[in-house]
């Protein structure tokens, strides 16, 4: 496994899960147009490296939000990791902790937040948030948020409904097993649904800005003009993400969409983004393209499924070693190098 591309860990992955598991997490809205295309704009951009500049030592680390990162590359919040590994989201904060980067945990774990940060002690936790139409329980998550350390929350906000993903309808997967359940919703001796409401807006943002000092990132922007909305409410960050295509199908790929948003917000806060890194390449065409860090969502998940918190430590493991490698490529000692002219786009 530690010479595996994160290709051959899906392969892997795909082999282990129940196939309507391995379907949940790999599928998308639609036709998957929107899921293709993540990853293969990345193939369309090239990388123009420069020479002769002496880069003996290399710097990868950053610092987000408050939060320490020695590579720019975080776990984006995925759903439902028991699914992959009886341990879930406890072996991903461990793998993440092991990598010392950021993990962002997803409202939908089927491990408490709580858990999550004592599974990991000094891991950097972030949680990821649906804005619920009940504010007093939406609030009641955010203190959990809180209690537990996670030092930023990420706001998902292109979910009005969810995606109409069609290899769940074939297989008949709408509900984790009985066994499991989304614990972060949980509500005296329920667990709530999380639910979706074309209603919220732009005033359920300030009202959560009211109730919590944490950072605040906006995940789920794909137009310029929402970006700089979103700078006018108080963020702290701009993910640029399209849900990894399993929300509205046929959304331009997220790097394609990065620059343009990147201009718009004019270096204000950070803009990071998701949607499909699959090697390390794809890491420095993003950066040099606009984004202070990336996030890889289903990549962690086949890790997961393929060995566990050692899977998920070899994913990140060999994506920062990539990442190193093409910035020794490119003549850069560090991430901070790295700008528009060293990458090819597309006419």
């Amino acid at each position: 496994m530690e010479r595996w591309s994160l290709r051959e860990f899906e392969a892997e992955a795909r082999a282990r899960l129940d196939p309507a598991h391995y379907d949940y997490f790999a599928g998308g809205a639609g036709d998957e147009v929107t899921v293709r295309a993540n990853e293969a704009a990345f193939a369309r951009i090239g990388l123009l490296p420069r020479v002769l500049r002496g880069a003996a030592k290399l710097e990868t680390g950053l610092t987000l939000l408050g939060s320490r990162a020695a590579m720019p590359v975080l776990v984006a919040p995925t759903a439902f990791h028991r699914l992959a590994d009886p341990e879930g989201e406890r072996a991903t904060a461990r793998a993440a902790a092991a990598a010392e980067t950021i993990m962002i945990v997803s409202m939908a774990a089927t491990v408490a937040i709580e858990e999550v940060a004592a599974a990991a002690p000094g891991a950097e936790l972030w949680f990821q948030l649906y804005v619920q139409p009940d504010l007093a329980f939406t609030e009641t998550v955010v203190r959990r948020a809180e209690a537990a350390g996670c030092k930023a929350l990420v706001v998902t906000v292109d979910s009005p409904v969810l995606g109409r993903r069609e290899r769940d309808l074939r297989n008949d997967f709408h509900d984790l097993p009985e066994h499991l359940c989304c614990e972060n919703l949980r509500d005296g001796d329920r667990v709530r649904p999380i639910l979706m409401s074309p209603e919220l807006s732009w005033e359920h943002l300030g009202r959560l800005r009211e109730m919590t000092a944490l950072p605040i990132v906006v995940k789920g922007v794909t137009h310029p003009g929402d970006a700089r909305i979103a700078l006018d409410h108080g963020v702290s960050a701009i993910m640029v993400s399209n849900h990894g295509g399993r929300q509205l199908d046929t959304v331009p790929a997220s790097i394609d969409l990065l620059p343009d948003i990147a201009a718009a917000v004019g270096g204000a806060v950070p803009v990071l983004l998701d949607g499909g890194i699959r090697r390390g390449t794809d890491v420095l065409k993003a950066l040099a393209l606009g984004a202070a860090a990336v996030a890889v969502g289903r990549p962690v998940i086949w890790g997961l499924a393929a060995d566990g918190e050692r899977g998920v430590a070899r994913v990140l493991g060999r994506l920062r070693a990539e990442v190193e490698h093409a910035l020794t490529l490119c003549g850069c000692a560090s991430i901070g190098d790295l700008d528009p002219g060293m990458v090819r786009r597309p006419c």
